[in-house]
This record gives structure tokens, C-alpha cells and sequence, in this order.
């Protein structure tokens, strides 16, 4: 079992981060791995994988050396430390992603061969004993940030921020242990001050004292995850939330669009699970002036209801309202 024994002084400075490296690199994963189809998995990484799996393959055909170095790069127990660092963005400001592509591009190739053993669990295949190492991890995570990520960004951007708001919430609710129990498989708060980071135990998942460190937490819409660090700043990478990242399975039925307009219909439907204003602008991409005129007209037909819970005001669906989606969608009709 590895650990990180953490101080109060870290905890409280710690903090979530958007990436947009790291949402790449979590793409890269789930391209190479290829299928969805696991436990967590939602429609839309699957769609998503249908529509750009056949051009990542044919990439790393025509690429078999890149494609080596990638299939090297994720192990079975651990990454290669060069290709995913902890993001190094500061204050409140989103990295862009070609200033934290650099950082893998500027790895010495020495670095990226010793990563690289770590992760392959045994001798480096031959092939990979050559200096250009770290450009081809660079270039094929600018080939996927270009293809298959940025055009989905600004929604994915939406859905990392609602996790963000999530559990900000949870953690006002619950604290630390509640916030973060639920992050990754084999994440919990074991209490004196330490956080267990994975069930398996080994050299490459030590327990550690990390006092006085940067601590991020970095959302991602694939379902992956990852922890890593480099000198002061570590970094758990966890997948958003299956609520959220759930949000392709929230289609509108075309009649309750016809009834209340395709946005306050929208509205409607995301309140299956109760969410806050600030989640409903994440994911809706509405303003919060349009967002508020929604609730406020299904609050007066008595479709949803609202409590307050900690410092957040919640909104959830009445039995009134459940019964309108279920009358607008055909297919709830053919279930019954």
C-alpha cells in the first residue's frame, strides 16, 4: 500500500487545477488502450473513441517506433514519469497547452530512458535507446491535443469545472475524507494525516512525508487517473465524476424541448441529481443570469425544489417534474 503523509499546512494550500496536458495525455491513454468498454466508461468517451480511434491507429502504424514509445510509456503499474508531470500553472490561471507541452519536449533523453524502465518493468526494448525520445512523446500529444481534444474543449473545460464545484461542495460537507475517498480507485483518507494513494505496495509506489509540497488535484473527462511529482509538486489525476461526465445520457426529449424550449428543458433534465447553480452554468454553458431565469419558472410550476446544503443551494427535480421528463421521452414509454 502506498501512502503520502501530508501536513495541515499542505493540505490547506492544496488545490484543483484544470490541465489541459494532462487531459490529453489521459486521451492518449484511452486511445491506446482503444475500447471503453469498462467499468465507468460513459457514451461519450465511446462515441468519441468510434470517431477518432481509426486515424490514432493509422497514425501509430505509419509511426512504429512512436508507437513503441507510447506502449512503453503507460505501464502496467506506472507511467513514465517524463510524460506525465504535475502541472505548472500558477495561481488561478489554466495552463495553456503548448507551455506545458514544453516541459516534455526539454526532458533529457536520459531522463526519459530511465523513466522509461521504470515503466516497462524490465530491460528498454532496443529501439528506444535513442535521443529523440522525449520530441515523439511531445508530437504525438500535440497530434491528439490538435485532433481529438481541443475540438471538444470547451465542453470538457465545463465538466472539469462542475466536478471542481462538485466537490468544493462535498468538501464543505464531509471535509478531506469525503472529498477525497471517492477520487480513485484506491484512494482514501487513512486519518494521522495520511492520504493512501494506491492498494499496491512497491518501489514504484512508495509512502512518503511530503510537507511543505505543491498538492494538486487535476480532473480529467477520460476515465483514467494517475498521481506523479517532480521536486515540490505533486499531483493526483483523477476522472470527473460519472454524474457528470455522465451528461451525454442526459438527452432531451424532443417534446419536453417542444413544451419548455430546448434550455429550461435542459435544465429540467440535468436536475435528475441535485446540482447547484454554478454546476448548472458548467454544463449547460448558459449564463448565470439565463440559468436563474430557468430555475425561477420550474421552481414556480413546482417542478423542481431546492435546499440549502452547507454553503451551496442545491436543485433537484419534484415528483411532478420526474413524471413530465418521463411523459416527454418515447422511450420510457416503450421500458414500461
Amino acid at each position: 500500500m502506498g501512502w503520502w503523509q501530508i501536513d495541515a499546512d499542505t493540505l490547506a494550500g492544496s488545490r484543483f487545477v484544470v490541465s489541459p496536458l494532462a487531459e490529453t495525455v489521459a486521451s492518449l491513454k484511452a486511445l491506446e488502450r482503444g475500447t471503453a468498454a469498462h467499468t465507468g466508461a460513459h457514451p461519450g468517451e465511446r462515441a468519441w473513441l468510434d470517431a477518432h480511434l481509426p486515424a490514432y491507429r493509422a497514425r501509430q502504424a505509419a509511426d512504429p517506433l512512436t508507437a513503441l514509445l507510447v506502449r512503453s510509456a503507460f505501464g502496467r503499474f506506472w507511467n513514465a514519469d517524463f510524460i506525465t508531470p504535475p502541472p505548472s500553472g500558477c495561481g488561478d490561471r489554466e495552463p495553456a497547452f503548448e507551455d506545458e507541452v514544453v516541459r516534455i519536449r526539454e526532458t533529457s533523453p536520459e531522463r526519459a530512458r530511465e523513466d522509461l524502465l521504470l515503466s516497462v518493468e524490465g530491460p528498454l526494448p532496443a529501439r528506444l535507446n535513442r535521443s529523440d525520445l522525449p520530441e515523439r512523446a511531445a508530437a504525438v500529444l500535440e497530434w491528439v491535443w490538435t485532433e481529438a481534444v481541443l475540438p471538444y474543449w470547451p465542453r470538457r473545460r465545463r465538466l472539469i469545472e462542475a466536478d471542481v464545484v462538485a466537490r468544493t461542495a462535498q468538501l464543505s460537507q464531509g471535509g478531506w475524507a469525503s472529498a477525497l475517498s471517492d477520487m480513485r480507485p484506491g484512494m482514501r483518507w487513512l486519518g494521522g494525516s495520511r492520504l493512501q494513494i494506491t492498494t499496491r505496495a512497491g518501489p514504484l509506489n512508495p509512502s512518503q512525508v511530503i510537507p511543505g509540497v505543491r498538492l494538486m488535484f487535476v480532473p480529467v473527462t477520460p476515465h483514467t487517473g494517475w498521481v506523479s511529482w517532480q521536486a515540490d509538486r505533486y499531483a493526483v489525476v483523477y476522472p470527473c465524476a460519472g454524474a457528470l461526465a455522465d451528461t451525454d445520457r442526459a438527452r432531451v426529449p424532443e417534446p419536453l424541448r417542444a413544451l419548455l424550449g430546448p434550455a429550461r428543458a435542459g435544465v429540467l433534465v440535468l436536475l435528475g441529481a441535485p446540482k447547484s447553480t454554478t454546476q448548472l452554468v458548467a454544463l449547460t454553458g448558459q449564463g448565470l443570469g439565463s440559468v436563474g431565469r430557468h430555475l425561477k419558472v420550474l421552481l414556480d410550476a413546482g417542478l423542481i425544489r431546492r435546499r440549502r446544503s452547507g454553503r451551496s443551494v442545491l436543485y433537484f427535480r419534484t415528483e411532478a417534474g420526474e413524471a413530465l421528463v418521463r411523459a416527454g421521452d418515447p422511450a420510457e414509454d416503450l421500458a414500461g
